[in-house]
């Protein structure tokens, strides 16, 4: 199993950061680039698929299931504003010479953080922010209602009485939070995951994939010491091979799906780590 951060990078002729795949990374290597958004210049981590992919993501641009090209996973400011983060995300990969239809993730966590895994071939990038987390089923959460906004409607909130969400986009209800007196609003936070495997899936094993990967993914988090089975705003996207014998099953013990497991929660649990360090620091 290979680690690294997704920020690894050399310096160019004229000092600025030239980033690199993880040297490990055959399918997924994601390069880091950057946008403009309100905040100033943001990080971006952009992987150039190509064609002869199939995806399944829960992303806000590209979501659901079919032919895929690039993937890109954004970084935002904790201000952010816009109304449109689906045209937003296509601006961006347009902007680096994107075509064709691919998949944008967005995210206020800093992807130059985020973290690489490899498992039997199965590679995962994941980058996270768990400022805001719990559980799914949490049965304290009141019903999203009419003061509950999606995180693309939203402005993140500064004040601490107000309502804090991520900015990843997405069907996702915002989380009613407030700080402790003296202290901070708790920073918003995501977890997006993003997998390749060479093999080909079954549209039914797609879907199992994902489900596969949740699961790490809680796992992961349990193991780096957080008391949740992610944020709000998580979210995921597989991509397999568009060519060759169907794969039937993706489930945690099959085994692509058990590679995928491993490779997903490494990666999570590194990056959850790395995110913990740097709170506690």
């Amino acid at each position: 199993m290979q680690i690294a951060s997704a920020g690894e990078a050399r310096t160019g002729a004229l000092g600025c950061r030239v980033p690199i795949p993880h040297p490990d990374a055959v399918l997924l290597r994601a390069l880091l680039v950057h946008h403009e958004d309100a905040s100033g210049s943001m990080p971006a981590l952009l992987w150039r698929a190509g064609d002869g992919w199939q995806m399944i993501s829960s992303a806000v641009l590209g979501g659901g299931l079919g032919p895929r090209a690039w993937v890109l996973n954004a970084q935002v400011g904790h201000g952010y504003t816009r109304l449109d983060p689906d045209r937003h995300l296509a601006e961006i990969a347009q902007r680096h010479g994107m075509t064709g239809r691919g998949v944008g993730l967005m995210t206020a966590a800093r992807v130059a953080e985020g973290a690489f895994a490899v498992d039997g071939g199965v590679e995962a990038l994941v980058t996270a922010g768990i400022g805001v987390c719990g559980w799914a089923a949490d049965p304290a959460a009141p019903a999203r209602g009419a003061a509950w906004t999606t995180a693309a409607d939203t402005a993140l909130a500064t004040d601490p009485a107000a309502a804090v969400t991520g900015p990843e986009a997405g069907p996702a209800a915002a989380v009613p939070a407030k700080a402790a007196p003296g202290r901070a609003a708790p920073v918003p936070g995501t977890v997006n995951i993003v997998i390749a495997l060479p093999v080909a899936l079954s549209p039914g094993a797609m879907v199992n994939a994902v489900a596969t990967a949740t699961e790490a993914k809680v796992q992961a988090l349990l193991d780096a010491g957080f008391d949740a089975s992610g944020t709000p705003t998580d979210a995921v996207c597989v991509a397999a091979r568009d060519a060759g014998q169907e794969v039937l099953f993706a489930g945690p013990r099959s085994e692509w799906g058990s590679r995928l497991a491993r490779a997903v929660h490494t990666a999570t649990w590194e990056a959850a780590l790395r995110y913990r360090a740097r709170r506690l620091s």
